[in-house]
C-alpha cells in the first residue's frame, strides 16, 4: 500500500459512473480492495504512459485512489469500473500537470515508461520482458511527440483498447471530437515513427 500523504484534491466535477455529490447513496456491491486490485497495474501503467515522471508516479497513483475510496459510494455502474477509474486517473494527472508547469520544475518533463518499473503479476519470464523491452520503450518515446490532449487518446484508444464512446465519456468530450483528435494523434504518431525509422537506417546496423 502507498504512504500517506496530504495532497490538494482536484476538483472532479462529473466524472462516468457518478451520482451528485447531493445525491442520497445507495449501497453498492464494489468493495474497494477488489477495484484496487483490478486496477492498479491499468492505473499505474497509464500514469507513466500519460507523461508521469517516474519520481511522481507513485503519488499519482496513490492520489487516484485515495478519490476512488472516497467516491465509491457515488458508483452507479452506469459506466464499466474501468472507465470510471480512468476518468479520475486522467483528471488527477491533469491536475499535477498544472501544478509541473506552474512550478516548472525539472522533473516535470515528459520521461521515458520503463518496463521494470510497471507492476507485473502476469509472471512473464525474463524472455518475454526482454522481448517487449525494446518496443515498448519506442512506443514511449514516439509518445512525447504528442501534446497532452493527443497523448491521453492515443494512449487509451490504441494502448489500453477502449472505444471511442468510453474514450468520450472519460474526457468528457464528444465522441466526433474523439475520433478527429484520434485520427490526428495517429498521423504524428506514425510521423514520428517513420522519422525514427530513416534515422536508424541512416545510422546502420
Amino acid at each position: 500500500m502507498f504512504r500517506a500523504r496530504a495532497m490538494p484534491a482536484p476538483a472532479f466535477e462529473s466524472l462516468p459512473g457518478s451520482r451528485p455529490a447531493s445525491a442520497r447513496a445507495v449501497p453498492q456491491p464494489l468493495r474497494f480492495h477488489t477495484v484496487y486490485d483490478d486496477c492498479v497495474e491499468f492505473v499505474w501503467r497509464t500514469a507513466r504512459r500519460l507523461g508521469v515522471p517516474s519520481a511522481a508516479v507513485e503519488d499519482v497513483v496513490q492520489e487516484v485512489f485515495f478519490t476512488v475510496h472516497r467516491r465509491l459510494g457515488d458508483f452507479e455502474g452506469r459506466s464499466s469500473v474501468k472507465t470510471w477509474v480512468s476518468a479520475i486517473a486522467v483528471h488527477v494527472v491533469r491536475h499535477h500537470r498544472r501544478s509541473w508547469h506552474r512550478k516548472d520544475a525539472p522533473h516535470a518533463t515528459a520521461s521515458q515508461t520503463l518496463v521494470d518499473e510497471l507492476p507485473d503479476r502476469r509472471g512473464r519470464s525474463p524472455l518475454q520482458v526482454a522481448e517487449t523491452r525494446d518496443s515498448l520503450r519506442l512506443v514511449d518515446e514516439l509518445l512525447q511527440t504528442l501534446d497532452d490532449d493527443k497523448r491521453e487518446i492515443f494512449v487509451l484508444a490504441h494502448l489500453e483498447q477502449m472505444t471511442a464512446p468510453e474514450i468520450a465519456e472519460i474526457l468528457g468530450e464528444n465522441v466526433n471530437t474523439v475520433y478527429s483528435k484520434l485520427r490526428a494523434a495517429r498521423d504524428e504518431f506514425e510521423q514520428a515513427l517513420e522519422r525514427r525509422r530513416v534515422h536508424d537506417a541512416w545510422r546502420g546496423p
